[in-house]
């Protein structure tokens, strides 16, 4: 085989995987010194020349001249007879350089070039996509779901690069089938071995940005500025938004009419509940966005140690609270400020004995019942005197039932 054919033997892999012919030239280069020293031990004596615009390569190995019968190493060293068989001008000590064609390293040693090769092209092509991919950590890619297992779902995109989507980077709802595509965002590129591992992720709140950004296009030239994105993957999302210009309704915009605009990332977020807000400078106004559409009387704002309490009526609670408890913790997140809820009462207000079962043991909510106090208000109303009389109860049982009433109730 000579130097050209042995070249040519790696073009499909070249056209392939687009190396040039440069780096290729590079890559047999390399390969050629590994084996030279794995044959003579080392690539010291050997100078490997690459033509890249003639795809040839030449091997040449320099020897020292030394007198006849005085070469200790065949490989390093010429007697000058022989020498001067080539050139009758040589002298001893001086070098001798000669080329070595790939057909003299033999068929094993030919066939392990081959190997090496095989192998440097692979590590370059890693390198190459490691570098690709580093690149474009937190931008969109689609794939098509090739394997699912049960920790993990493998995914294929056009050109073959395999993509990993972990269980824990999956939104809840989603269920995947194979040949499906879907998109994801390029979480972390690390090699595993010798090959680039990419996670990708749907639950990331980067995901979401930047489904905004290829949605609305009014987010995608700057126009308008997403300020923060919070999400429970699956459940609910929070977004702030702001605009350069204050003509322009960020929130409108972001929504579109009837939800038009936001309805594509809902959908590809598997119906996920996305809550769209204006940003604002002043603290107690953005935590008021950031809780909704909910009935605030007042909002004490500490900025040293980034608290926020909330003064709301009783039946705005659930509201503030949100399903197990997401409303609150997102808008902790979207606004910065550890949020706490304050129950203001009114004098209307009044709970039933029974929501403190888990408080107070069922027979001594009984003896109440039985005379008719069935509301903390109509117990915390009278003293403790007064219901000595009314219930067959010890006073220390009275005075902890109305401490239980007190912190629980009124506060």
């Amino acid at each position: 085989m000579d130097n050209i054919a042995l070249i040519e033997s790696f073009g499909d892999f070249k056209d392939e995987k687009g190396i040039s012919k440069i780096d290729l030239m590079a890559i047999i280069e390399d390969a050629l010194k590994t084996l030279l020293r794995k044959r003579y031990d080392s690539d010291d004596h050997f100078d490997v020349i690459v033509n890249p615009d003639k795809g040839d390569f030449q091997i040449f190995l320099n020897k020292t001249i030394v007198e006849d019968e005085m070469s200790e190493d065949d490989d390093l060293e010429i007697e000058i007879s022989e020498a001067k068989k080539i050139d009758p001008t040589f002298e001893v000590g001086e070098d001798f350089t000669m080329e070595i064609p790939v057909a003299q390293l033999g068929r094993r040693n030919i066939l392990t070039l081959k190997q090496i090769l095989a192998t440097k092209l692979q590590e370059h092509n890693n390198a190459m996509l490691y570098e690709q991919f580093r690149d474009r950590i937190g931008e969109i890619v689609i794939g098509e779901i090739h394997h699912i297992r049960h920790k993990h779902v493998i995914l294929l995109d056009d050109e073959e690069n395999e993509f990993i989507l972990p269980k824990e980077n999956q939104i809840p709802s989603d269920f995947f089938k194979k040949g499906e595509s879907i998109r994801a965002i390029v979480e972390s590129v690390d090699f595993k071995g010798s090959k680039p591992q990419i996670i990708i992720s749907r639950t990331a709140p980067k995901f979401l940005e930047k489904l905004l950004e290829l949605e609305i296009p009014e987010i995608q030239d700057g126009t308008i500025m997403l300020k923060k994105v919070v999400r429970i993957p699956g459940e609910k999302a929070k977004i702030a938004v702001d605009a350069y210009d204050d003509r322009i309704d960020p929130v409108g915009a972001c929504v579109g009419v009837k939800g038009s605009r936001i309805h594509g990332v809902v959908r590809e977020l598997r119906n996920e509940n996305i809550d769209v807000i204006q940003w604002a400078k002043n603290p107690e106004l953005l935590v008021k966005r950031a809780l909704g559409n909910v009935i605030i009387n007042k909002i004490d704002i500490n900025e040293e140690t980034n608290y926020a309490l909330v003064y709301t009526p009783v039946e705005e609670i659930s509201k503030v609270i949100g399903k197990q408890g997401q409303n609150i913790r997102l808008a902790s997140w979207l606004s910065g400020f550890e949020i706490d809820v304050y129950r203001e009462a009114s004098e209307d207000d009044d709970v039933e004995l029974k929501e403190f079962d888990d408080d107070i043991e069922a027979w001594v909510l009984e003896e109440f019942r039985k005379v008719g106090l069935t509301t903390a208000k109509s117990v915390l109303d009278k003293d403790t005197s007064t219901l000595l009389n009314m219930v067959d109860l010890e006073e220390e049982t009275i005075e902890d039932v109305k401490r239980v009433l007190k912190e629980e109730f009124e506060d």
